[in-house]
């Protein structure tokens, strides 16, 4: 209820804009009939209607890289950074080379690698022919081939590590962070450089527990860009999980939604704004979010009937878009109820609908 008294606070000082006492055109009237209702210029109405209804739940979230297009990569082992050729948000190739470490330790490693490698395949093939002769125990020879493979192990992961230390992206995308500083050293246990792939985009909504258990996969879900739903429209999604654990941090769910198609391209990290439809209600009756008036913990309406006069009447309200809200008990089908400039209305006091603006008459053309 405290996002639509919200929602409704700036239209206060407008609602009261519209308010005229009709009693200051009256001649004559005695100061005692202030008690009496005045007549309200200038509201708006509506009329009740019996439709379709969507009820939606809003959700702030981000755009986030899909699980597996993305990697994070860190260095092979500590070593210092020698070269750093890209910055956070450029767009990158599969390949292209993205961080280099200092050389020398990695190729000395391969050199001794194989320098171990050779002479173990040496001592192999010798203990192999002196085995077959009975000069040596066969122990002897097996050892030695049992040499030979943990040095072809090591002469590998030394020519793999050295190749690792030009740090390449495995993936097209655009590098979303970048923690290597030039001339420091690099730990293993933190990466350097993350790559996302920009066209495997969802949005992460974040909800409650307990409006969590109310969204299902394949739910329809209303997109805009910023924080609140009057941001720029951006498409339509689709919710694709819903998570099964609550944030510690947050202590919110995480909604995951696809838009295989929007109005613009997503931008990562970027802040959304999702409407989720989770219940649709095939005969409501709807009003306009204005026709709401606070009434404590509740809302009331001010009906209109056929002499122009409101008439105050409490409301149950269920469930709301940004634009209608659906009233579950207190109105029926075709009544006529206010709407701007509710906030001005007392009950039993007549009301004068505003009427529309004369069209401007186009300027009349000089001659010549």
């Amino acid at each position: 209820m405290s996002s639509l008294r919200l929602w409704d606070a700036r239209r206060r000082a407008l609602a009261f804009l519209a308010v005229s006492i009709a009693g200051c055109k009256a001649g004559g009237a005695a100061e005692g009939d202030a008690a009496t209702p005045q007549a309200v210029i200038g509201v708006q109405t509506a009329v009740v209607t019996k439709a379709p209804f969507t009820e939606t739940l809003g959700a702030l979230g981000t755009v986030a890289p899909r699980p597996g297009h993305v990697a994070a990569l860190a260095a092979p082992q500590p070593a210092r950074v020698a070269r750093v050729y890209v910055s956070a948000g450029q767009h990158v190739k599969q390949g292209e080379p993205l961080v280099e470490l200092d050389q020398t330790p990695f190729r000395a490693a391969t050199q001794a690698a194989e320098a171990t490698l050779t002479a173990a395949e040496k001592a192999n093939d010798r203990q192999q022919r002196l085995a077959t002769e009975g000069i040596v125990p066969r122990k002897d020879a097996d050892q030695a081939a049992a040499d030979v493979a943990k040095a072809r192990a090591d002469a590998a992961n030394a020519r793999r590590a050295e190749q690792l230390s030009v740090v390449r992206s495995p993936i097209g995308g655009v590098v979303t962070r970048m923690t290597a500083v030039l001339g420091a050293t690099a730990d293993v246990a933190q990466p350097l450089v993350e790559v996302a792939d920009p066209n495997a985009l969802d949005i992460l909504l974040n909800v409650t527990p307990n409006d969590a258990s109310r969204v299902h996969p394949g739910a329809k879900v209303t997109l805009t860009a910023g924080q609140n739903a009057s941001g720029d429209q951006l498409g339509i999604g689709s919710v694709a999980d819903v998570g099964g654990a609550v944030d510690t941090s947050s202590r919110s769910v995480n909604i995951r939604v696809q838009a295989p198609s929007t109005r613009r391209p997503l931008r990562i990290s970027e802040t959304v704004y999702g409407q989720i439809a989770v219940a649709v209600h095939s005969n409501a009756i709807t009003v306009p979010l204005e026709a709401l008036v606070p009434d404590g913990e509740d809302f009331k309406v001010f009906v209109v009937d056929a002499t122009g006069t409101a008439h105050e009447r409490k409301v149950t309200v269920g469930g709301r878009t940004d634009k209608v809200a659906e009233i579950i008990e207190g109105l029926t089908s075709g009544e006529r109820v206010v709407t701007y400039g509710a906030y001005g209305v007392s009950d039993s006091a007549k009301v004068v609908p505003a009427k529309e603006p004369p069209a401007a008459a186009a300027p009349a053309r000089e001659k010549p």
